[in-house]
């Protein structure tokens, strides 16, 4: 017999549903995602988190003889403080991180209905504290904005309220409350309280309905899915991405820049998918996509072995030269040779005491057969 199922609201909307509800059918599921690249890349910040990244000595960076922002421990939370001379002029409390910490974590704070980034982040290269991205070595800035645009990607939703200005500014206000970290299940499934009511009333039905399953997507709409997010940074937005479904055309809110996105040479950060179509790879196929070799919900990233074995069930039968059969297993590391690690052209960071820019190596989605390295 049916019950009567009285689920929460969530800020989207009365269609969606929250994913703490997923988690009672999901758990397995939501277990691993948790600990997921993309479940991680936003979160408010806990001290005794933050404090697990902390570099040993090292949580002060010097932009020169006389300036220098230092991580600090208060009894409110943690900020980075700014000297001058010796004498405190500035301190924020860091509020949010961007990023899992694979690759880096970058931190901001809030003042009112606006978010700023903080001058200091912390990559997980060096082990330790360096300029933040969009940040100069000439002095400390605490000024720079985040826009509901960089939480497009970083995050599941936040409520805005944009102001004209005048003819053509705008003035831009988020609701700190009305924020969902991290990407969430309905981000990528669509709304679920239908999906939820429907199951939980009746739970003897195994068939998912009213949901987004990957495997019903064409081709482009898997692609667009994943675009959403990963298509770079050149793009020039229609509208908002949060109101973006799967099954959606995602030329519907992006236009493509030509001289940016559009170009010969795609920038390594950000903008997989487009290095991924241009791969001899995903043009000789008729069916891959990104989901040919991840999984969203998997907690692998850096398992290169695992990644391989996704590589060899399509190349069984791919011959190497002897000097490059002399290079190791072959069948645990496809990744390194044929995806490397590529500088971005886009972000680089400033370590303390160097005077020379640091790449910002990402992993390359162009996949193909690149010079041997002979060290």
């Amino acid at each position: 017999m049916n019950t009567a199922v009285r689920l929460p609201k969530d800020i989207r909307g009365e269609a969606y549903i929250g994913a703490a509800t997923c988690v009672k059918c999901h758990k397995e599921i939501t277990q691993s995602y948790l600990h997921n690249t993309h479940g991680l890349t936003s979160k408010p910040v806990a001290d005794m988190e933050l404090l697990k990244v902390f570099a040993p000595d090292s949580n002060a960076f010097s932009f020169d003889a006389h300036q220098k922002v230092v991580v600090e421990k208060r009894a409110t939370g943690i900020f980075q403080v700014a000297y001058v001379a010796g004498k405190e002029v500035r301190a924020q409390r860091f509020d949010m991180v961007f990023g899992s910490g694979e690759k880096a974590y970058t931190y901001a704070y809030w003042k009112g209905k606006k978010l700023y980034e903080l001058p200091l982040s912390y990559f997980s290269a060096i082990r330790n504290w360096a300029i933040s991205p969009g940040f100069t070595k000439q002095t400390f800035y605490y000024d720079r904005p985040i826009g509901s645009r960089c939480l497009e990607c970083h995050a599941s939703y936040v409520e805005k309220k944009v102001t004209q200005t005048s003819g053509i500014s705008t003035d831009e206000e988020m609701e700190r409350a009305a924020l969902i970290y991290g990407i969430d299940c309905e981000r990528c499934h669509g709304p679920g309280r239908q999906h939820a009511v429907f199951h939980l009333e009746n739970p003897e039905e195994k068939t998912a309905k009213f949901i987004t399953i990957y495997k019903t997507l064409s081709r482009k709409q898997k692609m667009d899915a994943c675009g959403v997010c990963h298509s770079g940074n050149s793009l020039v937005a229609q509208k908002s991405v949060f109101g973006f479904q799967p099954g959606d055309n995602l030329d519907d809110y992006y236009a493509q820049d030509f001289a940016g996105f559009g170009s010969a040479d795609p920038d390594v950060h950000g903008n997989q998918t487009e290095m991924l179509k241009g791969s001899n790879c995903y043009r000789k196929s008729e069916s891959m996509t990104c989901q040919s070799c991840h999984n969203t919900h998997e907690n692998i990233k850096g398992n290169l072995s695992i990644y391989s074995q996704r590589c060899i069930s399509c190349h069984q039968i791919t011959r190497h030269s002897s000097t490059t059969l002399a290079k190791g297993s072959l069948s645990t590391n496809c990744i390194d040779c044929h995806m490397p690690k590529t500088p971005s052209k886009l972000i680089t960071f400033q370590q303390a005491g160097i005077d020379q820019v640091s790449a910002y190596m990402l992993r390359s989605h162009h996949i193909g057969i690149y010079p041997v390295n002979s060290k």
